[in-house]
């Protein structure tokens, strides 16, 4: 397990090199630039389509504008924004957070282009179901020389939806429940597997009403939860801002126990750690958008909600609360949920445990349910429909597994995965992105006609 876990850790730092944090950020700049900064510019609109003021009945999908982005929102909003903010400011410092700004805001326009995109270019299956996603986006995008491309990408959405939307999920669960109420990592395992058995076997119909159902719920009290603590110390904020931005282009000194940060390691934590939160550019969330019934340039308006959130909103908050009660420092021993679960307990005290406990399950558990969709929509590329059933089955048990997986191990077998990801996915958004730009046009002077 040892020499597993050694080539775990060189395999993650392998793909997650500088050279990738430079290919994430030139690509999320140049969707920003030609599309004419979309995620400013139809903000606004996005807000409105979720409101179902733009709706067409004619539309072909499976679940609404709301039930996909809330589908996508509960693989993006989960762990990665309790766990993982707590270990990217553990490992690369307060300034990590800087960076999961830059990476969120840019990652909005790529969002935008992986979701129209794999509309434009999703399949209806023989029951009626809606494929899409990029394997689907290069198959039908790019053509049949490109289609190695596609089937590598649903090799490292299936490693993806392994690593980080299951066994991480599920470690995280087992971690939390084990530390405030003593429970038994095998049985969190062996209930949650039978629970995400029972999701399942619903499909996307099911993932989206539990997910529209499980998603504001679990945001709105952990978003009031935070806010407290904040509102608390709220004569700390103006400096752990200062902090941030000062720490984000200096590195960190040593404090405490804490051992200093330079640049390039603060850098790249918070990059890694705000695509292991917000997913973009691995166009995971486009398999999500592509069941929505919908226009293709709609949805990718809809999607870019997704990065601001989760990361802008949300990682912020958890951010905040880690640096106010200091847990980032003095929780030595602990690791990822369990200092944002340290931080609630100083505040609240053992009912802020509690609290904390209950929404790291509901973020986990609906992270599961929309991974596994993922990973389904990869083995049914490779496979056909036929792999369904063994497919869900198969990632139930994982679910088990998970939960009795050390974290680092978990965590690097995940960011290798979603670092590979990255790689088909950008390439074929930029080579489609003048088409998307064409028919991006068309929306908004069709928009305009309807205003007059």
């Amino acid at each position: 397990m040892e020499q597993f876990s050694y080539y775990a850790k060189m395999f993650a730092s392998t793909v997650w090199s500088l050279p990738t944090v430079v290919v994430l950020f030139l690509s999320g700049l140049l969707f920003s630039v030609y599309f004419v900064f979309p995620q400013v510019r139809l903000f606004r609109h996005s807000i409105n389509i979720i409101l179902g003021k733009h709706d067409d009945p004619n539309d072909i999908g499976e679940i609404s504008h709301f039930q996909a982005l809330c589908a996508a929102l509960s693989a993006t909003i989960g762990l990665g924004n309790i766990a993982g903010v707590a270990v990217a400011i553990s490992t690369g410092g307060p300034g990590a957070i800087f960076w999961m700004w830059i990476a969120g805001f840019l990652g909005m326009a790529t969002k935008f282009a992986s979701i129209s995109l794999a509309l434009i270019y999703r399949e209806q299956g023989e029951g009626g179901q809606i494929h899409g996603g990029p394997m689907y986006t290069i198959k039908n995008g790019l053509g049949k020389a490109f289609y190695p491309l596609a089937i590598a990408f649903s090799i490292f959405t299936i490693g993806g939806a392994i690593g980080a939307g299951n066994m991480f999920q599920a470690n995280q669960m087992a971690s939390i429940l084990n530390q405030t109420f003593d429970v038994p990592n095998w049985v969190t395992g062996a209930v949650f597997m039978v629970l995400t058995g029972l999701v399942l076997v619903g499909g996307i119909k099911r993932i989206g009403q539990v997910a529209s159902s499980l998603v504001p719920t679990m945001v709105v009290v952990y978003f009031l939860g935070a806010i407290g603590i904040i509102i608390i110390s709220i004569d700390q904020v103006p400096a752990l801002f200062a902090q941030i931005f000062t720490d984000a282009f200096t590195g960190t000194a040593a404090v405490g126990g804490f051992a200093g940060v330079a640049f390039r390691q603060v850098v790249i934590q918070g990059v890694r750690r705000a695509v292991f939160s917000n997913e973009a550019g691995l166009g995971s969330a486009a398999m999500a958008h592509s069941a929505a019934k919908t226009s293709p340039i709609q949805e990718g308006i809809v999607g870019m909600l997704g990065p601001f959130i989760d990361t802008i909103v949300v990682c912020t908050l958890t951010a905040l609360v880690l640096l106010i009660t200091g847990a980032w420092t003095n929780g030595q021993g602990l690791e990822g949920s369990q200092l944002t679960a340290l931080a609630f307990t100083q505040v609240y005290g053992v009912w802020g445990g509690y609290m904390l406990t209950l929404i790291i399950i509901l973020f986990a558990f609906s992270s599961i349910i929309s991974w596994s969709y993922y990973g389904e929509k990869a083995v049914v590329f490779l496979f056909g429909e036929k792999s369904i059933i063994p497919y869900r089955i198969i990632f139930s048990i994982i679910t088990f597994l998970g939960a009795t997986v050390q974290l680092s191990l978990v965590l690097d077998i995940a960011d290798g995965f979603f670092g590979l990801m990255l790689i088909p996915n950008l390439l074929a958004n930029i080579m489609l992105s003048k088409s998307l730009k064409k028919k991006l046009k068309a929306y908004q002077i069709d928009l305009r006609a309807k205003r007059v």
